[in-house]
């Protein structure tokens, strides 16, 4: 940012409305943080979005902290789930085809619109991020200065449990993971 700062970007693209949403954190990108985002981005929308909402489908990198087999990230996604009483459909892009996913486009388009701008604290930063726009609309943007801590994961016989849950398509078990709440 070329202040003191250290902002992880992570976002989450409506493709039916074209709106972003955009949530930097301060410390590390882990599965806690992108459930937590997720959480709330969820508590962001009106209850009549919710309400409209019959299942969420996430369009996932296959990052370290995202992936399909990270135990923590699972765990979270399924309480997720739980917790808003929607069923959860992950799809994964493969190795080196995540320029197809629609976020990724986006960030692209930020880093252009800050091209050159002087990020010298984080309420700059977060100026100029809530100033894109991104199909005609500017981001909904928000800051988190929750602490994670790396390197959590579940044991075998907690993950079983998980696994149970999922519902992993049988001709792509990596990419295509679909969950129900309890």
């Amino acid at each position: 940012m070329g202040g003191n700062g250290k902002h992880t970007p992570f976002g989450i693209v409506d493709e039916d409305t074209g709106q972003l949403f955009i949530h930097f954190g301060s410390s590390a990108k882990t599965s806690d943080f992108i459930v937590d985002s997720l959480e709330d981005w969820w508590n962001l929308l009106s209850e009549p979005e919710r309400q409209a909402t019959q299942r969420i489908q996430l369009k996932v990198d296959n990052g370290p902290e995202s992936s399909g087999v990270r135990t923590q990230f699972l765990k979270r996604m399924i309480d997720f789930s739980d917790q808003i009483g929607i069923p959860v459909q992950l799809l994964y892009y493969p190795p080196y085809h995540s320029k197809y996913n629609p976020i990724e486009r986006c960030w692209g388009i930020l880093e252009m619109h800050w091209n050159g701008a002087k990020l010298v604290d984080t309420e700059t930063m977060l100026a100029w991020a809530k100033s894109m726009t991104w199909k005609g609309l500017h981001p909904i943007v928000w800051l988190s200065n929750r602490i994670y801590k790396k390197g959590i994961s579940l044991s075998k016989k907690a993950m079983r449990a998980i696994e149970s849950r999922l519902i992993r398509n049988p001709e792509l078990p990596k990419w295509d993971i679909y969950f129900e709440p309890n």
